[in-house]
């Protein structure tokens, strides 16, 4: 009987070691996604901090010529690169919080 229950415990050990391993390999995979994530993150970060909308410098919202013809106006692209920048901003804040956890 004793030996039955060394078989046992050796078998459980052994699926225990083979569970840890596949979530050491799971992790890995994530941390890597992550990495890949943060990476695009930053690039669309940078990409929008360099976007210059026309007319942006010295001039309001409200003192920029509308377009016509179906065009956004000064506004309206203004208003899209400030709703991407929070976007981009909710994406950071959930990476940093699944980072924590």
């Amino acid at each position: 009987m004793h030996d039955s229950d060394g078989l046992n415990i050796k078998g459980e050990v052994n699926i225990l070691e083979g569970n840890i391993e596949n979530l050491v390999a799971r992790l890995i995979e994530c941390r890597k996604e992550n990495d890949l994530l943060r990476s695009e993150l930053s690039s669309l970060q940078n990409i929008l901090r360099s976007c210059k909308l026309p007319g942006t410098v010295g001039i309001s919202a409200a003192d920029a010529p509308e377009s016509s013809g179906g065009e956004f106006s000064f506004a309206e692209k203004l208003q899209v690169k400030q709703k991407l920048l929070l976007i981009l901003q909710k994406i950071e804040m959930e990476l940093r919080n699944d980072q924590t956890l």
